[in-house]
């Protein structure tokens, strides 16, 4: 059977498995997306769910421009629309330049994906060998191990991998035999990246020494993803039990209690679920280590992208902040305020104040008399008595009249304060930056 027909059988039996929905190539303009493309174009299956095209430009490279103008040239020969967005891809996230571009590449695919489309990649059976290496390499589980997904969710559609047990050279052949035009991506030859390395090192010479390395790294790979997909059962429990809905956060001993074979894919799917990182197997090991911290001490442990903190026997996770924010006075009558965090404050229900109050922000030494309490209290003894999280105190906005401290955000209140708002017939929300 020749390379096409090869391909397009594949294809098709693919296309009738999952039947479902609209079709969207993601669409680079290398060869691999550029052959996918071509063979979809010509199945009539494929154009009779709306087949269309979706480019990201990076803006990395002085020709991304260029590459943008091809993409939607070629597609425009084979009659599919092509949607070109351009990323925001964030140098200074401390992920790296090439994890940075993927996150960027993914949020515009979650964002104009469509209800249900299937998002169509040209990933093939090397590109699943890299992974799995790499995944090694960095010392992975069996979800790791298991490598790409054919399908996961991704917006409001899916992404689909259809030619994981395609090799590279079948899409390279397919591509020569049309004399299709393609991008080539000079980032594609830096050997100091590390999925390069092992495309063009380290991969080959496996391959001289057993040939059919690629296929048993992906047979491997599909054996552990049964293994993780078994496992997902009893952690997603697990899950279940540790996770408090309010605050999102972990109980820290329960989840040190688990095995290491549920304890750390959970982790990961708590920290993804929020849009971060998870943590190598060193920093795992701190935060195991944190997890029996006494009352009093607050561990924090920190990675690019992503913090955890250990705080009344719970862990909780965020984006890294500016730890000093400009925290200038701000008057507040009650509107929607951005807080320099990120945050919000507002009156629920939307609502104006009679006199103009003043937000500021914590410097020490400040002291309410709640209402209702014989006693003016310290702000830090409040802070104390675990209504608000260790990292979240300095952002908390304090509500002044004049020179006066009347209301703590959302959470405590003068008698001068509870008259105020009974008056706007509102209360403040407090919204932290998350």
């Amino acid at each position: 059977m020749t390379n096409d027909a090869s391909l397009q059988r594949t294809l098709q039996h693919a296309l009738h498995k999952h039947p479902e929905g609209s079709l969207c190539v993601a669409y680079s303009g290398g060869p691999d997306s550029t052959a996918l493309l071509h063979i979809l174009a010509h199945l009539p299956e494929a154009r009779a769910r709306g087949l269309r095209a979706m480019h990201v430009d990076h803006g990395l490279h002085e020709e991304s421009a260029c590459w943008a103008a091809h993409c939607r040239a070629f597609c425009a020969t084979l009659g599919v629309a092509c949607e070109v967005h351009v990323a925001k891809v964030d140098r200074a996230s401390g992920i790296g330049l090439e994890a940075a571009a993927r996150q960027a590449r993914y949020a515009i695919f979650a964002e104009y994906l469509q209800a249900d489309e299937r998002l169509v990649f040209g990933h093939h059976q090397d590109d699943q060998a890299e992974t799995v290496l790499l995944k090694l390499l960095r010392g992975a589980g069996p979800e790791g191990l298991g490598g790409m997904r054919a399908e996961r969710p991704l917006g409001r559609g899916t992404v689909w991998r259809p030619l994981l047990d395609i090799p590279r050279q079948v899409l390279r052949d397919y591509v020569d035999a049309h004399d299709l035009p393609c991008i080539h991506d000079p980032s594609n030859d830096d050997r100091r990246l590390a999925r390069n390395h092992l495309r063009h090192e380290i991969l080959p010479l496996l391959k001289t020494h057993w040939p059919q390395a690629a296929m048993s790294i992906t047979h491997s790979a599909m054996l552990c993803r049964g293994a993780a997909d078994t496992l997902q059962q009893d952690w997603l429990a697990a899950f279940e039990d540790l996770r408090d809905d309010s605050t999102n956060s972990l109980d820290a001993r329960g989840w040190l209690a688990l095995p290491p074979a549920l304890r750390d894919p959970l982790l990961a799917h708590w920290l993804h679920a929020q849009g971060l990182t998870a943590p190598t197997t060193a920093q795992r090991r701190q935060i195991e280590q944190q997890c029996t911290a006494q009352d009093g001490q607050l561990p924090c442990i920190r990675w690019p992208g992503t913090e955890v903190h250990v705080w009344k026997h719970r862990l909780w996770a965020m984006a890294p902040r500016d730890r000093t924010p400009s925290q200038r006075d701000m008057p507040w009558l009650g509107e929607t305020l951005q807080l320099p965090d990120g945050g919000l404050l507002m009156l629920e229900p939307d609502a104006r104040l009679s006199v103009s109050l003043t937000v500021r922000w914590r410097s020490g030494g400040e002291r309410i008399k709640p209402a209702g309490d014989r006693h003016t209290r310290e702000l830090r003894a409040l802070f104390q008595s675990g209504a608000i999280p260790p990292w979240q105190r300095d952002a908390c906005p304090l509500l002044y009249e004049g020179d006066e401290l009347i209301a703590v955000a959302d959470r405590w209140s003068s008698a001068r304060a509870e008259a105020i708002f009974h008056e706007a017939k509102a209360r403040p929300c407090w919204r932290p930056g998350s």
